[in-house]
């Protein structure tokens, strides 16, 4: 069989590891979980409701539309109907947006250097050439990017606040640079992790000024629906017509529409997820100082911490049943934002390693 070089080439994604597998190798009893950037708050009591109301119906197709849960988004961002698409998390709308705008190997692609890696995943999968561009003291330097625009470049990629690294940048440089780059390239400003600042909505008013962005979102965070799959964008009604058309019909669930209404609708669940995770940020970061260790200061849900020997120091904490998550950054782990007593629980235990 003939297998497409670029597919043979990737190696897939490896997403943090289960409770239950660390459980199963290991016999542990109690694992906590500060891997991959979930709510620690677990679902809300109102989004388990709907799921239940909503799982009598899973015999019945859902809404391809997404009608009711598009309808909200439009109304709680101030977007028309036409400028929201529905994606499988906002991973399927990355993919989506690479296959739509990349098309033959030598288009470009351009992201930081310590980027999200699906960036690079779906860049090389499609057998285009990504354009890496090095990072400004862990975040993302527009200007070397803006300076790296060719006639082939497609896609621009843009994490604001950036995962792994947790760096955020400015409005004002990111409309500076939107203001520079050329309409025919495509700006995809990725807001995984935009409700955590607590800050006003600017980016949604761009849509009006920029032909070319893009802003994908999702509920798998702040909002809890990480097992859910629920993501969505916002952009022209031209290029969610795009999205549309190449989109896998049904994409996002019937019980993941209903949740995600249920989610987006309390306000109170979501507040106290933002003041959870901004009282572990600052019990992580004064526990890191206390250790002597270097981090990056974070604007998401978790930090990301420099030490010596990070694959050693991440089996060692495997095996005191802590999963963190090595990233593509040497000499550093990633370290979600927890519970107070799980944050708590892990700092002793790495401070118990680290002697």
């Amino acid at each position: 069989m003939c297998v497409c070089p670029t597919v043979k080439k990737l190696k897939p994604y490896q997403g943090g590891k289960p409770i239950s597998e660390l459980q199963r190798e290991l016999g542990l009893d109690n694992v906590v979980k500060l891997a991959s950037n979930e709510n620690p708050l677990g679902v809300n009591p109102k989004v388990v409701a709907a799921v239940q109301k909503a799982a009598i119906e899973s015999a019945r197709y859902p809404d391809s539309n997404g009608f009711e849960l598009k309808q909200a988004l439009s109304a709680h961002l101030g977007v028309d109907f036409a400028q929201v698409t529905l994606g499988n998390g906002s991973n399927d709308i990355l993919e989506l947006l690479a296959r739509i705008y990349v098309c033959k190997s030598d288009d470009e692609v351009i992201f930081s250097q310590y980027a999200f890696v699906v960036y690079s995943l779906v860049t090389q999968a499609l057998g285009a050439k990504a354009v890496i561009t090095p990072a400004d003291n862990f975040a993302h330097n527009l200007d070397a990017m803006l300076a790296t625009i060719t006639d082939k470049t497609k896609l621009i990629f843009i994490a604001n606040p950036n995962n792994p690294t947790g760096t955020l940048l400015s409005d004002k440089y990111i409309y500076r640079f939107l203001s520079q780059v050329p309409s025919s390239v495509v700006v995809v400003l990725d807001q995984a992790y935009f409700e955590y600042l607590e800050t006003m909505d600017n980016a949604v008013n761009w849509l009006g000024e920029f032909n070319n962005l893009v802003i994908t979102r999702t509920f798998s965070k702040a909002y809890g629906l990480a097992g859910l799959r629920v993501g969505y964008c916002l952009s022209t009604a031209k290029i969610a017509n795009y999205l549309n058309r190449l989109r896998q019909p049904f994409n996002v669930n019937h019980i993941a529409q209903s949740a995600a209404l249920a989610a987006l609708a309390d306000e109170e669940f979501l507040a106290q997820s933002i003041l959870v995770n901004r009282q572990g940020l600052l019990q992580l970061a004064k526990g890191f100082e206390t250790l002597g260790l270097d981090y990056i200061p974070s604007s998401a849900n978790f930090v990301a911490v420099k030490v010596d020997d990070a694959p050693n120091l991440y089996q060692k904490l495997l095996t005191q049943g802590f999963i963190v998550r090595l990233v593509e950054m040497p000499g550093y782990l990633r370290v979600s934002v927890g519970k107070k007593d799980e944050n708590k629980a892990f700092l002793n235990a790495l401070k118990l390693l680290l002697r």
